[in-house]
C-alpha cells in the first residue's frame, strides 16, 4: 500500500469520526440543586377505575358563603384546571407517563423531583417505587414533599419511619450530605413545641441520629415565621407558592431578608419560582392571585430573583400542579363548548416551559 493511499484512508476515517461526533448530541447535565414539585395524584378510568383530581371539585370560598359554586368537573375534556395537558388526562400510575415525565424533567435540567406525598397507603404512595426506578434510569433523584396528613407529631414520625423503612435504601432517593431532605408543607399546622420534641437533638421523641433522620425543611409563609422555624428546630425553610405577593415568604422582594436570616442561623434556604398562577376553575373567587405568564417573563424574573440571593437550592412550583396553573409540563390550546383553556401561546411550542427552565438553570451554576 502506497503512502498516498494510506493517507487518504486515514483522512476518510478522520472525517467519518468528526461527522459522527457532530451528529451525536452532547447531553447537558441536570442540576441537583434545582428541585421541582411534582403531583402523582391523577387517575383515569382506564388505569385506576375512575378519574382522580382531573374531576376536581369547585372549592367554596373560605369565608364568603354567598358564592354558589358547588359541584365538580367531570374529567376528560372538562377538567379542574385553566390549562390542558398535551398528554390529556393521564394516570400517575402509568409507567409510560412516569417515564415521559422523567424525560421531560431531565430535558429541563432539573435534578430532583419532590413528589407530593399524602401518607402510607394513599394513592400517592402506590407508585413511589416506580418513580424511584424511573428516576434512576434517567439520572434523577426523588425526594418527598410531605403534605399535612398528620394531626400530631407522633403521627408525623410514624410516616417518616415508614418512608425510611420503605425508601431510604433506594439509590435514587435524594440525599444532601448523606441524609435525605424532606419538604414539610403547611408545617405551621403543628405548634413549635411539638416540632421541637421531634426535631431537636434533645427532644422527647427526637428523630436526630436515628435511622429515620433527615433534613426537614419547614414552610415559611408569614413574616414572623422565622421564629417558628428556629424554635421548631427545622433545618431550613422553603417558600413554595408561585403567586407573588400572596404571602410574605413567596414575595421575592423579601428573599434577601430570608436569605440573610438563613445565613445568620445556619439554615437551608430554598426560594421557589413559578411560571405563573391561575386557579379560577377550582377557586372562581381567587382572581386577585392570578399572575399572567407574560410569555415566560414572569418565570424568568422570579427565577432570577431566586438566583440572586445565592440560595442552597431553588424550588420550581411546579412540574404538574394543573389546578393552580403553575405547571411547566407541556400544555396545548383547547376549547370545549363551555370553556376555552389558557395556553402558552397559539403558535408556541408546548415544550416552551421545559426549554425555558433549561435556559434558566444554565444561569444557575451553583
Amino acid at each position: 500500500m502506497t503512502i498516498k493511499i494510506m493517507y487518504l484512508l486515514l483522512l476518510c476515517s478522520f472525517v467519518s469520526l468528526c461527522g459522527n461526533a457532530q451528529n451525536e448530541k452532547v447531553e447537558k447535565p441536570v442540576n441537583f440543586n434545582v428541585h421541582t414539585f411534582y403531583y402523582g395524584w391523577f387517575g383515569t378510568p382506564e388505569y385506576d377505575g375512575k378519574y382522580k383530581n382531573w374531576n376536581h371539585p369547585i372549592i367554596p370560598h373560605w369565608r364568603d358563603t354567598t358564592w354558589n359554586n358547588a359541584g365538580h368537573f367531570p374529567g376528560g375534556d372538562d377538567i379542574g384546571a385553566n390549562f390542558y395537558p398535551e398528554s390529556g388526562c393521564y394516570s400517575s400510575n402509568d409507567p409510560a407517563i412516569i417515564s415521559k415525565h422523567m424525560q421531560q424533567i431531565k430535558a429541563a435540567g432539573i435534578g430532583v423531583v419532590a413528589i407530593s406525598w399524602w401518607g402510607k397507603n394513599d394513592f400517592t404512595d402506590k407508585s413511589v417505587n416506580l418513580y424511584l426506578d424511573e428516576a434512576q434510569k434517567h439520572g434523577l433523584k426523588i425526594t418527598f414533599h410531605i403534605e399535612p396528613v398528620y394531626k400530631t407529631i407522633e403521627e408525623f414520625k410514624t410516616q417518616i419511619d415508614y418512608i425510611a423503612e420503605s425508601y431510604y435504601s433506594h439509590p435514587a432517593l435524594f440525599k444532601h450530605m448523606g441524609k435525605p431532605l424532606f419538604y414539610v408543607y403547611d408545617s405551621g399546622k403543628v405548634k413549635y413545641p411539638e416540632w421541637h420534641k421531634l426535631l431537636a437533638t434533645n427532644g422527647e421523641i427526637s428523630i436526630r441520629n436515628t435511622s429515620s433522620d433527615a433534613w426537614f425543611i419547614g414552610h415559611w409563609e408569614r413574616e414572623r415565621d422565622g421564629g417558628f422555624i428556629l424554635q421548631s428546630a427545622f433545618d431550613g425553610f422553603y417558600t413554595y407558592y408561585a403567586s407573588e405577593g400572596f404571602m410574605y415568604g413567596c414575595t421575592s422582594s423579601n428573599w434577601p431578608v430570608l436569605a440573610n436570616f438563613a445565613k445568620e442561623n445556619n439554615l437551608i434556604f430554598i426560594p421557589c419560582a413559578g411560571p405563573g398562577y391561575i386557579d379560577t376553575r377550582i377557586r372562581p373567587w381567587n382572581t386577585q392571585n392570578t399572575h399572567s405568564r407574560d410569555a415566560g417573563k414572569y418565570y424568568e424574573t422570579m427565577f432570577m430573583n431566586a438566583v440572586n440571593v445565592n440560595p442552597d437550592f431553588i424550588g420550581i412550583t411546579s412540574f404538574n400542579e394543573w389546578h393552580e396553573g403553575t405547571q411547566i409540563e407541556p400544555a396545548i390550546p383547547k376549547s370545549i363548548p363551555t370553556f376555552t383553556y389558557e395556553d402558552y401561546g397559539k403558535n408556541t411550542d408546548p415544550n416552551f416551559y421545559i426549554k425555558k427552565t433549561r435556559e434558566l438553570i444554565d444561569n444557575f451554576n451553583k
